[in-house]
């Protein structure tokens, strides 16, 4: 039988080194859950797990996109639901899916039906030019269940709602929806005290700058253009600022700092929304054995 072990929380929680040393203990492999280490060349500011690490273990859902390309919360579901309905590894062992990003996970654990509409440019840009409020109007119209839990003001959603149906010809709202997956699923999250948080941020941004984050942001620059969106990011937009000679190298290392507790407080708040997740103390020195007596415990009972 499949069985998923899902390792989460914010950035800087250290799951991804959890899970190698997890993987490595359990023979399990890796599946990535992060929507940036999916491009290619985007290795130090996604804090993508080093080549020598990919070595130790099996990782999947890394590196199989170009930067110029786009991967959807629809493509990820497509490719991780195939990796895991794979023999990649032997029935008895879980797979290990580990990351950040909320959307990737809950179209896994929860089985998300997402409409294949990839964006749309063109009309995306017409509609945009009549202004949320009549697009707003127009989505009552057209899919009233959807506006109803869409606010006025959300014009992301309220533009993905009008794409979808005009695009298909269906409302979004009846092309949504969940459909959970039949094998067992054990949720656990990492997470630490804010104050302990803010330092784990501070010292990763410092590492990454140490590593030659600067550099790969110069490089990504010189080969695909400064306008390329991946580098409009976290960590990417403000060492460009530097590149540029807006600011100094000091004030980017503080920008990132500062932008990233703001993302890890958004992460923080979206995953405690699902109870299901099983909440560990990232501090916690006993950590490693406390999370692996929990995932024995799951192994055991599921292949009872």
């Amino acid at each position: 039988m499949t069985k998923l072990i899902v390792i989460c929380g914010a950035t800087a929680t250290g799951k991804s080194s959890l899970a190698l040393t997890l993987a490595i203990r359990l023979g399990f492999v890796i599946l990535s859950a992060d929507s940036r280490q999916v491009y290619r060349e985007f290795d130090i500011g996604t804090a993508k797990p080093t080549v020598a690490e990919q070595k130790l273990v099996p990782h999947y859902l890394i590196d199989i996109c170009d930067p110029t390309d786009t991967m959807t919360v629809a493509d990820y579901q497509q490719q991780a639901q195939a990796l895991i309905n794979s023999p990649l590894s032997p029935s008895s062992l879980p797979l290990l899916m580990v990351g950040g990003t909320g959307l990737y996970i809950r179209s896994i654990v929860q089985g998300m039906r997402i409409p294949r509409v990839a964006p749309q440019i063109e009309l995306r840009s017409q509609l945009e030019s009549l202004g949320q409020p009549q697009l707003y109007a127009m989505l009552q119209q057209v899919d009233p269940v959807a506006a109803q839990k869409i606010h006025p003001n959300d014009s992301v959603r309220t533009l993905r709602g009008l794409e979808v149906y005009y695009v298909t010809g269906y409302p979004i709202s009846e092309q949504q929806g969940e459909n959970p997956p039949n094998y067992p699923i054990l949720q656990i999250g990492l997470d630490c005290d804010v104050e302990k948080l803010r330092n784990r941020i501070k010292q990763r941004t410092e590492q990454m700058i140490a590593n030659g984050l600067v550099a790969e942001v110069e490089y990504l620059c010189q080969k695909y253009g400064a306008n390329l969106s991946l580098l409009n990011t976290l960590g990417y937009q403000e060492i460009k600022q530097y590149l540029a000679g807006d600011i100094s190298l000091d004030e980017a290392k503080e920008l990132i700092i500062l932008h990233t507790r703001q993302f890890a407080k958004r992460q923080r708040t979206w995953f405690r929304g699902y109870p299901k997740i099983e909440w560990f103390d990232a501090e916690n020195p006993e950590l490693l054995e406390k999370v692996s007596h929990r995932i024995n415990e799951f192994i055991s009972c599921t292949n009872r």
